[in-house]
Order: C-alpha cells, then structure tokens, then sequence
C-alpha cells in the first residue's frame, strides 16, 4: 500500500537470512488446536441427554446408599467391606437370582423391545416389588454399560459386596449340624474361576469362602455373574492374611487340606473328607504358594491322565467338594 514503505520496521534490513514474515499458521503457541471428535450427546455439558444421565446416576447412588452398601451379613466390621465401585449384574438368571435372594440393587435396566420369557417377567415384577427403579433403555446403550458382555437384555447395578468377616464364616460352620467345611482360595486371580468355586462350594454344602484382600480376585460383576446367585446365598469373606486365618481355623479344630499335584496323598484316600475341614485351592499358574503350603496339615492331589498336566481352579475345586460331599453322605447312610 501506497506509503507504507517508509514505515519503521515495513522492510527488512538488507542482508537478513530470514524470508518474508509468516502467519500464525500452525506455528509455536499459536497454531491451531484441534478440538477432536463430538462427544455423544450424554458427556456434552448441558445437553437434555447429559442432564438426564446425570440425574440418573445421582439417583442410582442415592438407591445404593440407601440399600446398605451391598449383601447384608451377620456382622459387618469396620475396613472388612468392599471399596469398589457399584457393579451392573448381567444376565437373566444372575439378575433373578439375586432379586429373589433380595440382593441390594439400586437399579434394574431394561433393553428396548427385549423379548420378555419367565425370567425377564419375574426379573421386573420383583424388582417392583421392592421398589427398585426401573429404566428401559436402548440396546446399545446396554451394550455400552455392560463393555459388550453378553447381558440378555437385563442389567442390575448392585453396589459393592458386602463381605463378611472370616470369624461369622467359622461361625456359621461351627454351628452347622453338619462337619464344617469351608473352602479357601490362595491367589485365584480370575473372577470367573471365583465365581465357579463360590457357586460349587454352595453346591456341595460349603459354609463359606475364604480369599485375600490382595493379589487376588474379588467379588465383581463377573464373579457374580459366574456364581448364578450362589453368592447371595453363600458367606464370602475376604482376609488380610491369608495364613494366619488359616492357623485360626485350625486352633478351631478345622483340619487343612490343600489342593496340590503332587500331593501327599490322592483325593481316594482322603480320609479327612468326613471331618471338619479346610480345602484350600491354589491359584491358576502356580498353586499353592509356599507359606500357604506349609500352614496345611496335607496335601492332596487329583488323579489324571499321564496327558493332562493340571486342571483348572475352579475344576479342582469342584472335583474336591464333590468327593468330599460323597464321602459325607455315605457316613451318614
């Protein structure tokens, strides 16, 4: 423009390297940042979707709040719950079975144009018995809750287990007029073989369940699904220590069989089975751990084929429990 030449600074002094002055242009500071992709309608702040959501949730933590804190036990003390998040229980039978079992819940989800059978119908009529809120919400919304496990069409958020404590689970089996028989679980870090061991350990006439606060798994919505109930059934406790609790049951009169493959004696000839007892499973790779190997009175291994190495936890356990409860009701025939 026609006078600016002569402006202080409109031209560069000769012999200067640097070229023509440059826009922002994506340079240092300056550069234009790129805000990503739309969020979906429920996380944009001030959306009808988001309010909604939000109130929902607020709602479901009030329900939860007021439900306890999950399954009630025979004596709840302090720093021996839970401090994990609500879980959504999943499946038809999971979700009838705890309603029936009268499991805390603080909502029932309900997937559009689900087919409604038995299960789904007394699913909802319970939970409107005991006033547990119903929502009906999209497939893909269900879908997007549950991380895309198989759910049938029916959620149910519980808030966190509520475990008992290892002195009511030796109580109860003391005061069983049955032998005591409790099972404990050294290391078993996946919570479907969890769920399985609770749900035969109900099976075959445990009194409880043992299993450390660390290092292994705890009572989620997976583990809750693989039970297929049992859990609200059957006493869980989680311990600090695993050995120390297991020295207390034996000062009890509880004898302690662990679960190993190269046992002292075979499942045959467990002689043991009709007495009080402790049947300790190990975890998934590397069985029992040492300390825990050491507290046992025995050792007792499954017999297999030469071909098959180990079977999984929650198969051992079961294959156990069984042969225990045989060998109890022939005692008693």
């Amino acid at each position: 423009m026609a006078g600016n030449s002569q402006r202080r600074g409109a031209r560069r002094a000769a012999g200067s390297k640097k070229g023509a002055t440059a826009g922002s242009g994506g340079q240092s500071r300056h550069r234009l940042q790129g805000k990503g992709p739309t969020p979906a309608a429920e996380h944009r702040p001030g959306h009808p979707a988001q309010r909604r959501a939000a109130a929902a949730q607020r709602a479901s933590q009030r329900a939860a709040a007021q439900a306890g804190g999950g399954r009630p036990s025979r004596d709840r003390r302090p720093g021996r719950d839970s401090v994990d998040a609500p879980e959504l229980l999943v499946g038809r039978n999971p979700v009838v079975e705890a309603l029936r079992a009268a499991v805390p819940a603080a909502t029932l989800y309900v997937a559009q144009g689900v087919e409604a059978d038995d299960r789904v119908s007394e699913a909802v009529r319970l939970a409107a018995d005991r006033g547990v809120p119903i929502l009906e919400v999209g497939r893909p919304e269900l879908d997007r809750m549950t991380g895309g496990v198989l759910h049938q069409g029916l959620g149910l958020q519980v808030p966190p287990y509520g475990y008992a404590h290892a002195d009511d689970v030796l109580a109860r089996a003391l005061e069983s007029p049955d032998p005591p028989l409790v099972v404990a679980l050294d290391g078993v870090t996946d919570p479907r073989n969890l769920g399985a061991v609770v749900r035969s350990a109900a099976a075959f006439g445990a009194d409880g369940v043992l299993l450390p606060e660390r290092r292994a798994a705890g009572m989620t919505a997976t583990a809750w699904r693989t039970s297929a109930g049992a859990a609200a059934r059957l006493p869980v406790a989680r311990v600090t220590n695993l050995v120390r609790t297991l020295r207390a049951y034996q000062q009890a009169g509880l004898f302690v069989a662990g679960l190993d493959a190269d046992g002292e004696v075979g499942l045959d000839d467990l002689e043991v089975a009709v007495d009080p007892l402790v049947v300790v499973v190990g975890s998934e790779g590397r069985g029992l751990s040492r300390l825990v190997g050491e507290t046992c009175d025995l050792t007792v291994s499954i017999p297999m084929t030469a071909s098959t190495e180990s079977l999984n936890a929650s198969v051992a356990a079961a294959v156990a429990l069984a042969e225990v409860a045989r060998r109890r009701r022939a005692t008693r025939g």
